[in-house]
């Protein structure tokens, strides 16, 4: 299946570090070479990225790896394809708007007869479960809310209440992200971690790269990483529960 990769902060940070080890597990020290995407928000716009070429060997993949954008909210995927063939129009993350915003998703995992009665706006364009999953909970979320956004207490409700309900349907690791928070799924694998004031040096765990971010940081940053399986190979990954929804706000999760 995919790997996700998700970012958010409490400003506007680089993921090049994060995405140069994740990009390689699209192809070389992963099989994760049926296409890829990143998505940045940047004030009420989103940069997008997709290609349907192993990220490895991606020049999309490259120039991100290159380009240090900085956002306080990024998801990123690297696909192994499932369902739906290898094409630009099945490569996640996905954007849709709501409520006078973007919204961007991601999902790892398969989806077994999930084919749920999409009757309003939201609509798939491609052919993946993925892409019919978000457009499900988009539908949903609007119709329980309205045209109104609501609270970050009953959209956190609502969206685990969705969750559950398409996990019954088979795995779904999934990021959504309206750029004011990063609401995290996990069914089966994901891990976090908060890095803040003392920074310290990290280390690749997929390529030779380190990087002491206290040499790029401000005491007052604090960033949060989430992704499939860890990055580095000599920081502390905290596990999700299978089951669990998380919210990210500010580089830090929620309390429950």
């Amino acid at each position: 299946m995919c790997q996700l990769l998700g970012m958010n902060c409490n400003v506007p940070t680089d993921i090049v570090f994060s995405f140069t080890g994740f990009s390689t597990r699209g192809g070389q020290t992963d099989t994760h070479h049926d296409g890829w995407g990143i998505a940045f928000f940047e004030g009420a716009g989103v940069r997008h990225f997709v290609d349907h070429e192993a990220a490895v060997s991606s020049p999309v993949a490259d120039l991100i790896k290159r380009w240090p954008i900085k956002s306080k909210n990024v998801i990123a995927h690297i696909r192994k394809a499932t369902q739906g063939r290898v094409a630009l129009e099945n490569c996640h993350p996905f954007v849709r708007e709501l409520w006078g915003r973007y919204w961007v998703f991601a999902h790892n995992g398969d989806l077994k007869d999930f084919f749920p009665q999409l009757e309003g706006p939201f609509r798939p364009v491609g052919s993946t479960d993925s892409e019919r999953a978000f457009c499900y909970l988009l539908q949903e979320l609007g119709r329980r809310f309205g045209s109104t956004q609501p609270g970050l207490p009953a959209l956190r409700d609502a969206l685990r209440e969705l969750s559950n309900h398409i996990a019954g349907f088979g795995t779904f690791n999934m990021m959504l992200s309206d750029g004011s928070a990063l609401f995290v799924h996990c069914s089966t694998s994901l891990y976090y971690i908060v890095r803040q004031h003392p920074f310290a040096t990290a280390k690749l765990a997929d390529e030779d790269l380190s990087v002491d971010f206290s040499e790029v940081t401000t005491p007052k940053d604090r960033v949060a990483v989430i992704v499939t399986a860890p990055l580095t190979c000599n920081e502390h990954w905290t596990p999700f529960a299978q089951g669990e929804l998380q919210v990210f706000v500010d580089g830090a999760p929620l309390p429950a």
